[in-house]
């Protein structure tokens, strides 16, 4: 490949990115107040264990890990058309959890589902990347053109300290063993889900006393890698890290102007619900549309 064709098919690439994540909510700050996302609540378990993540089904709590029930894919249709009713602004439909989107078979099954019947809508999918190498292809077949990936560190050092175990291939791995074959799997399949065309967004969990001063490197690695935006979120303190302070904001600050170095950062996520629906600016759920009244109610007409 010549040079001026390899500088035309970066610019194609660049061009296709910029298109996608304007009208992503959740890669794009001007997106974040214009556009709608939904997140369908399809995937109830998880296949590692992050000593920050507490897993709930109530529709109280307002943040990741949480809806007020589970659908299947076929639900998950039925409330994706009853959302695109209340909020024509929804551009992207999301799988988040409030397990993760690969550790059971709902969240590719329903992506397949809206894709054939909602090609238009961009497909974004959350995992935790253990499956992600495993799953490419499919991921790629149904439609999906974004992908966040959660990485709270490239070191296993540090990771045994964030992640309790895994469970892969019917073993469950502690400690540093897991947490090494869960980065080695991360980086895999980010290196093949970005080489397939798809835009990956890396989230992290801001934990001080942890990874606060590993944010350079995790962003170096997953950008070399083939992440194009970075998303650095605060913890949460819950579940064994309970007692763990949050960061503040001048730590939250510094580490986001650091990952700026490899990345992209998106500084507007609010940490939402498996189960959120709207234009995340505008600070309206309208969940509890789709979910306090029977699905029936709504017209397929």
């Amino acid at each position: 490949m010549g040079i001026n064709s390899l500088n035309v098919s970066v610019a194609t690439t660049e061009e296709k990115f910029d298109h996608l994540v304007k009208k992503h909510p959740c890669f794009s700050g001007e997106a974040h107040f214009k556009y709608g996302r939904i997140h369908l609540p399809v995937s109830p378990t998880c296949n590692i264990q992050c000593k920050f993540c507490k897993r709930s089904i109530n529709k109280t709590e307002n943040r990741p890990g949480v809806a007020s029930k589970v659908l299947n894919p076929r639900e998950a249709l039925d409330t994706l058309e009853k959302a695109l009713w209340l909020c024509p602004d929804i551009t992207v439909v999301g799988i988040a959890g409030p397990g993760d989107t690969l550790a059971t078979a709902g969240a590719l099954e329903t992506f397949e589902l809206i894709d054939k019947k909602y090609p238009q809508l961009i497909k974004c999918l959350s995992t935790n990347g253990l499956m992600l190498y495993e799953y490419a292809e499919r991921i790629t077949e149904a439609g999906v053109k974004t992908i966040s990936v959660t990485v709270n560190a490239v070191d296993a050092e540090i990771l045994k300290d964030i992640c309790s175990g895994i469970f892969y291939k019917g073993e469950y791995l502690r400690g540093r063993e897991g947490a090494q074959v869960l980065i080695n799997k991360q980086l895999e399949g980010i290196r093949k889900i970005s080489r397939a065309g798809v835009t990956v967004k890396v989230n992290t969990v801001l934990i001080p006393g942890i990874n606060l001063q590993h944010i350079e490197e995790i962003a170096k690695v997953t950008s070399e890698a083939g992440a194009s935006v970075m998303n650095i979120i605060p913890l949460i303190p819950q579940n064994e890290l309970i007692s763990h302070r949050a960061p503040d904001c001048s730590e939250l600050n510094s580490a986001r102007v650091t990952a700026e170095k490899y990345l992209q950062v998106f500084r507007h996520c609010q940490q939402c619900r498996a189960d959120a629906c709207g234009i995340p600016g505008k600070g309206k759920d309208l969940a509890e549309l789709l979910y306090d009244q029977p699905l029936q109610t709504f017209s397929h007409g």
